[in-house]
């Protein structure tokens, strides 16, 4: 169980934006400077540089700086917290539905 909620929140909120998401799934694939991150998207350079802090703040997100050239990489344990909070939820939610389930088998009529 992930002890720190505010980490999650933050995690969560930081993929509630397409872009951010399009760059997480870009960096799924390995290690991206800011330039090829931003190739695909429509928005200035300035503006793909707030996402990318908004990914680093969240804990997704890594970067180091080699000469002029900053690099961000995928952190997946973090991925791997989301991944084990909501198999916490999805097991939670399908015990409810098996005793439903129960619950409503036992109470056909014979």
């Amino acid at each position: 169980m992930i002890h720190e909620p505010a980490a999650l929140d933050q995690m969560f909120q930081a993929l509630s934006d397409r872009s951010r998401r399009g760059m997480i799934d870009r960096l799924g694939r390995g290690p991206a400077s800011v330039s090829d991150l931003a190739e695909p998207l429509s928005m200035a350079l300035p503006t793909v540089m707030k996402h990318l802090a908004v990914l680093e703040k969240s804990g997704l997100v890594r970067s180091a700086k080699s000469g002029r050239v900053r690099t961000y990489r995928l952190q997946t344990e973090a991925l791997g917290q989301m991944e084990r909070w909501l198999a916490e939820r999805k097991a939670s939610w399908n015990r409810t539905f098996d005793r439903l389930e129960q619950f409503l088998a036992d109470d056909q009529p014979e």
